[in-house]
């Protein structure tokens, strides 16, 4: 028997040999590896790493260092207390470039080429949001030759004179191409519209309005946002699910499955409070509270924020991740399967209130924080099954409540000091969860009227101004800063 095997395998190895060379070519070649997809298939994969992009571990670091969350154990306690290294955003530099860059450049080329121009701006919008974002974060960064195949050792863009004017050019560009109807809609392969194209120019003159808002252009950015998200129906929102390593919403993935007691909500090590310093506007228990006649923060807060007590992971106040999907009565704002909205209604409703008030004056900024106000006072972001139990006021506000000794004016500010404020706070609790907190504050730290900085600050008196350039990127591209800069080093924009 065993003689007879080995002839039948000699055989089969000579023929193997000796056959026509058409069965060993591409022999290296995987069949399950592809090296080609379809267009829409390669945007479906852009965008989910695009939500990695905005959801991520940079976003949950630069939360808590602007007052929304704060690191209890391990390695989120020493982030939390501003000690970062270039090692800690390798895989977040390779989200943004690998992830999304690349793809949707390949995209735009694509689809350029063919005529394909709805899908070629659903993929500048993405790339826009990813690049800033990451610019944001960051500060220079390659782009201008990122998009360029053949460069090995792109060029750290300046963000004033290069990145801001580029993602805006391109955001133009994607209005344009969506505006043209021209080619079809990728359909579902788009997770975030469906192809929905008239969501996508909203969502592309909402971002505009942010990068012109971060450039201080406020008569810009107003300009914009007039053509923006106008309904919570056309939010950016990354969708999520229940599958676990699947589509868990990422916040809630970290907080619960993955690193279980990491970040909280709680206070920092000074041990002179009980919650962090978002938390303390919105609780009706807190001397800090920002409520009054006409705004009740109560359904919010118990929205965003999870007191659990010793049945909590950290035994103090969390991000609130309380589930229906998980038997439980409540979607808190990290619920297990909800929804991020990365670019929103709200966010463009205060664009407006805030370009408006610096760029047409109290009137134009008034009416527009109340269109707001308005909106919430309908329930807003805040999830049914809290404002179905819990109460919310945000009654519209009059000219007299910004008055010195008004209910919005308990200070003694001047009126229109009184209104910026109002809505400079307003933006602040709203953004809980996202990175956009963090570049207000860093936009305002030199304004006369801004959030108080001290009590954000987890430790010493330097506020944080970027996360690190990932090692790997420093590694290996020649054009890399040298020296890197640290954290508490100023980026241009926000200068």
């Amino acid at each position: 028997m065993k003689t007879n095997i080995l002839y039948k395998l000699g055989l089969a190895v000579l023929f193997l040999f000796t056959a026509c060379e058409s069965i060993v070519d591409d022999l290296n070649v995987d069949p399950n590896n592809a090296t080609d997809a379809p267009i829409p298939l390669i945007l479906t994969g852009a965008q989910v790493a695009n939500i990695t992009v905005q959801e991520g571990h940079p976003v949950r670091v630069v939360n808590m260092w602007s007052g929304y969350y704060n690191g209890a154990d391990r390695q989120y306690l020493d982030y939390a207390q501003y000690n970062v290294n270039a090692g800690n955003f390798n895989g977040d530099w390779t989200d943004v470039y690998q992830g999304v860059v690349s793809q949707t450049s390949l995209i735009i080329e694509r689809a350029s080429e063919i005529g394909e121009r709805q899908i070629a701006g659903i993929a500048k919008v993405v790339q826009a949001q990813a690049i800033g974002t990451a610019t944001e974060l960051w500060g220079d960064i390659p782009f201008t030759e990122a998009i360029n195949f053949e460069i090995n050792n792109p060029v750290f863009d300046p963000q004033m004179s290069t990145l801001y004017p580029t993602l805006i050019a391109q955001l133009d560009d994607a209005i344009a191409d969506l505006q043209s109807g021209q080619g079809a809609t990728p359909g579902d392969a788009d997770i975030h519209y469906g192809g929905n194209r008239d969501n996508w120019i909203a969502a592309a003159y909402t971002l505009k309005a942010r990068y012109l808002m971060d450039m201080k252009d406020y008569a810009g950015a107003y300009t914009a946002a007039q053509q923006g998200i106008s309904s919570a129906d056309g939010d950016l929102v990354s969708p999520h699910g229940t599958i676990n390593d699947g589509n868990l919403n990422l916040t809630y993935s970290f907080v619960v499955v993955d690193r279980a007691g990491d970040m909280d909500a709680g206070i920092g090590e000074d041990g002179a409070g009980d919650h962090v310093y978002s938390a303390d506007l919105l609780d009706p228990a807190q001397p800090e509270y920002r409520g009054n006649a006409k705004t009740d923060e109560t359904a919010r807060f118990r929205y965003a924020f999870l007191d659990a007590g010793g049945d909590s992971y950290t035994g103090r106040l969390e991000p609130n991740y309380t589930s229906v999907a998980n038997g439980e009565d409540y979607n808190g704002m990290i619920a297990i399967d909800k929804d991020f909205r990365s670019v929103s209604y709200a966010e463009n409703l205060l664009i407006l209130a805030e370009a408006g008030f610096r760029s047409q004056g109290f009137a134009t900024g008034l009416t527009h924080l109340n269109e707001f106000r308005a909106y919430m006072n309908t329930g807003g972001y805040i999830d049914p099954t809290y404002t179905a139990d819990f109460p919310f006021v945000y009654e519209a506000y009059e000219d007299a409540d910004f008055s010195d000794g008004g209910i919005a004016n308990p200070g003694g500010m001047s009126a229109d000091d009184a209104l910026l404020m109002e809505i400079i706070e307003e933006r602040y609790v709203t953004f809980i969860g996202t990175h956009l907190g963090f570049n207000d504050l860093r936009r305002l730290q030199d304004e006369n009227v801004k959030l108080p900085m001290d009590v954000i600050l987890t430790r010493g008196s330097q506020f944080p101004q970027r996360i690190i350039y990932g090692q790997d990127e420093l590694n290996s591209n020649t054009n890399a800063p040298s020296p890197v800069p640290g954290v508490f080093e100023r980026m241009e924009i926000y200068q």
